[in-house]
């Protein structure tokens, strides 16, 4: 079980299951929701479990996402695939040790012109 929330304590979640190898998310949706790089697990919907949802706030960013965040503090925790039975969740806002080590760079065609990724893990243009 992994346990996480967001800054202020207004939404908590609880994972059960494996997770999978985090990516970061270059796209520049992301980029703008998290202010810069977003690096992110996912699970099926079924083993996320939303346990206090005071500043749970969605917000339908294209026709297939939306994302999770606190209306409260503002954090990023949550995106949502409309036709994937899964969810995607924050690292940042899992409580640590997550066990967890970044897997990939996803969307780098879209990354930042401020920032080189210069690690050796695998990068896809989307």
């Amino acid at each position: 079980m992994h346990k996480g929330s967001c800054q202020c304590g207004a939404v908590t979640f609880e994972l059960t299951g494996e997770l999978a190898p985090p990516s970061a998310c270059h796209c520049g949706q992301c980029r703008r929701m998290s202010g810069h790089v977003w690096a992110s697990t996912h699970v099926p919907r079924s083993q996320c479990r939303i346990t206090r949802d005071d500043g749970l706030s969605w917000y339908h960013s294209s026709d297939i996402a939306r994302r999770g965040f606190c209306g409260t503090c503002g954090s990023v925790l949550f995106w949502d695939p409309v036709d994937e039975d899964a969810i995607s969740i924050s690292m940042g806002a899992l409580d640590a040790p997550t066990g967890l080590t970044l897997a990939r760079h996803i969307f780098v065609a879209d990354k930042g012109d401020y920032y080189q990724i210069t690690d050796t893990l695998p990068q896809r243009d989307q």
